[in-house]
């Protein structure tokens, strides 16, 4: 496990993964690539302040989120609790993070941002890696919504079917399962604990919003504007490139867009995200070569916000791309840390309930 991840941190292994994702991709861009003369044409006729008003639209949705990352964060930790700012901050270190370190460790990366701003304390972490997880089950809602909407107005793609159907039984299971972990959390666990039970606990806590129903709905309100205002700006795009397609064309979109990066085979899914964006739209009468053009512009409006937001507040945090890799690093190697404590443990805590029920029995 520690030499594992000693080799995933190695930045001579990273940079091999990456030239070789884009080898391959730029390998299958090329083999099974749309027309390039049709692509580079697809530009000739933008209306680029639509795609401006698209830009707009992700920054508002950007701060909805982060509206609903601060509830879930209100409900978890004692005061003091940190500012709209701060978690605003966190928020958007976390989409650059997303953007440019592997495996979204963005997620660990917002949580080492913040914790930086509330006091230090055994298990501060594991808090809020429990909130960023109650932050990201948020999203099922919208996506459940955005699912049925696409369903009853348009055509969902097979394999769409089937990817759709796998994300929404994983995410219902990992619903159930932090509910019936919010409820056995019941407040912070003393300090007399051991350290990985406490850890475990302070994890719970980070779920508190889940037996909170008026902050939970507040919360999936706020993500239901979010992923509302990312809708718009996928049909704004539209606009730009003249398709002339009707909003549910624009909801299919963001379904397949979301689900084409569900799995990251190379950086970004360059390629492959654009070519689950054009081959619906082709129903549509939107040629393959221009819904080709129109999902790269959609990236890089996701991308441009994500890296632009990000850089910004890692300015404001007076942090460094370098330092924000550290920092991820030393949130993982304590997951790690605590994992395997966990693992040395769990034979001692089974030789102990074995131990107290044997007695039991004699009596």
């Amino acid at each position: 496990m520690t030499r594992l991840g000693a080799l995933v941190r190695n930045p001579w292994a990273g940079g091999i993964f990456v030239l070789a994702s884009l080898v391959l991709a730029i390998l299958a861009l090329w083999w099974r690539g749309p027309d390039w003369h049709t692509v580079y044409h697809a530009f000739d006729f933008v209306s680029w302040r639509w795609v401006v008003v698209g830009v707009l639209l992700n920054l508002l949705s950007v701060l909805f989120r982060t509206w609903s990352w601060s509830l879930t964060i209100d409900q978890a930790m004692s005061p003091p609790l940190p500012r709209f700012r701060q978690v605003l901050s966190a928020f958007g270190v976390g989409l650059l993070g997303n953007a440019v370190l592997p495996a979204r460790a963005g997620e660990l990366a917002r949580v080492a941002v913040l914790r930086r701003h509330l006091p230090h304390g055994k298990g501060t972490s594991a808090t809020l890696l429990g909130t960023v997880f109650a932050h990201r089950l948020f999203d099922l809602f919208p996506i459940a919504l955005l699912v049925a909407y696409v369903a009853a107005t348009a055509k969902l793609p097979h394999w769409a079917v089937t990817g759709v159907v796998i994300v929404g039984l994983v995410g219902l299971g990992l619903l159930a399962l932090a509910v019936l972990s919010a409820r056995r959390a019941h407040g912070v666990a003393p300090h007399g604990q051991r350290t990985v039970r406490r850890l475990l606990a302070m994890a719970r806590q980070g779920l508190a919003v889940l037996r909170a129903p008026g902050a939970a709905f507040a919360a999936i309100c706020c993500q239901i504007v979010g992923w509302t205002l990312q809708l718009l700006a996928v049909w704004v795009v539209t606009k730009a490139f003249d398709l002339d397609v009707p909003l549910p064309a624009a909801a299919l979109v963001l379904v397949l867009m979301n689900i084409a990066t569900v799995f990251p085979l190379w950086p970004g899914n360059v390629g492959l995200l654009q070519a689950a964006v054009a081959l619906p739209l082709v129903q549509y009468g939107v040629p393959y070569g221009t819904g080709f053009a129109f999902g790269l512009v959609l990236q890089a409006i996701e991308m441009s916000v994500g890296v632009g937001v990000g850089l910004v507040m890692l300015a404001r945090e007076g942090l460094s791309l370098a330092a924000l890799q550290r920092m991820e690093d030393e949130e993982e190697t304590s997951a790690e840390d605590a994992i395997d404590e966990l693992a040395d443990e769990e034979p001692l805590l089974e030789a102990e309930r074995a131990f107290v029920t044997q007695g039991r029995s004699r009596r």
